[in-house]
């Protein structure tokens, strides 16, 4: 029978735990009309491939799919037309999913009349620095108040976490960007909003999402984030949310402070305090939460700063290539599961 919903996973180079990642999600509840799980595998060349083929033929649920393009909207994209159910899911392989999140993501859509719905993007660490890490990107001060890091809020958003659409939807609005090595749900929820429909955050829809787990990972999560953005902006003539631009504005008040303080001081110091006391003062706040937050104190400062200041040079650079037209490879290597 036809399933009513497609879960679309794009993949690469996952051996070391897509077996458990793919055996999780196919335990999940499955809404009333049935699931199939799309994979679809980036070219991985680590063994994930043979482990996916074992998979499938333990499973019929399981199809895998190639993404000879290597990024991720391709495979998004890929899956969305290989599809048979009326309702797409994506999913992460980065991420844990409440047992009822696929349930729950079918009666959001149907409930709300949104185009788009998800939960939270909700961050849990495993090591030292990675929970340091998570610790930050759950905090307002690293997401510039994005309501999307906020477990809390349920309502309309500017993007939400993975997704949940009408397979119609998809195709009326164009598919995901395949341009668009970054930022593409950003850029295609944007377009929802901008048409007319709304994307809808809802607290019932669980998931935690493993962040990256050194601070050189992060940086350049972050920094291809910054980059990409600009296209997205340049595409549409303005971004969702002003906030996206103000990384690149503290990037440019501390680096005019730092090369005008051996001349100036005191501007130096006005340019670059600010931003450094607030850093100071959003660590202690986060730090001092609780017993448990107080050890991660030490790093959390450049946490902070690496969350604000990654994006704000990748922004930059993002727009000095726009203008000169240039190529920067480093914003198109994608090799964390093509995820978030």
């Amino acid at each position: 029978m036809t399933p009513l919903v497609s879960i679309v996973m794009p993949c690469l180079n996952e051996k070391a735990h897509v077996r458990r990642v793919v055996e999780n999600v196919l335990s999940l509840d499955i809404p009333s009309g049935g699931a199939e799980l799309l994979v679809i595998d980036g070219m991985s060349d680590d063994g994930t491939r043979e482990e996916l083929g074992a998979l499938s033929r333990e499973n019929t649920r399981l199809r895998v799919l190639d993404n000879e393009a290597r990024v991720t909207p391709a495979a998004l994209n890929i899956g969305i037309l290989a599809a048979a159910g009326e309702i797409i899911i994506r999913l992460d392989m980065h991420t844990q999913y409440q047992q009822d999140y696929l349930v729950r993501c079918v009666e959001e859509l149907r409930s709300t009349g949104a185009e788009n719905v998800g939960g939270s993007w909700h961050a849990v660490g495993h090591t030292f620095i990675q929970s340091a890490i998570a610790l930050a990107f759950n905090s307002p001060f690293s997401a510039g108040g994005a309501r999307s890091h906020d477990s809390s809020y349920e309502g309309p958003v500017d993007s939400v976490y993975l997704g949940c659409w009408r397979r119609s939807t998809l195709l009326e609005i164009g598919l995901f960007d395949p341009t668009l090595v970054r930022n593409q749900d950003d850029e295609l929820n944007l377009r929802i909003v901008r048409n007319g429909g709304r994307v809808w955050q809802a607290r019932s829809i669980r998931s935690y999402y493993s962040p990256r787990s050194t601070i050189r990972e992060l940086w350049r999560q972050y920094f291809q984030y910054g980059y990409w953005k600009v296209k997205v902006v340049s595409k549409h003539g303005s971004p969702a949310s002003w906030r996206h631009f103000v990384p690149a504005g503290l990037v440019v008040c501390i680096g005019t402070g730092i090369l005008l303080s051996p001349v100036w001081p005191v501007l130096g110091t006005v340019l670059v305090a600010p931003y450094a006391l607030s850093v100071a003062s959003a660590s202690l706040l986060l730090g001092l939460r609780s017993k448990a937050t107080a050890k991660y104190l030490p790093v959390l400062p450049v946490v902070l700063a690496t969350f604000h200041l990654s994006y704000g040079v990748g922004f930059l650079l993002g727009l000095t290539d726009r203008v000169l037209a240039r190529r920067r490879e480093s914003a198109f290597r994608v090799t964390r599961g093509l995820g978030s």
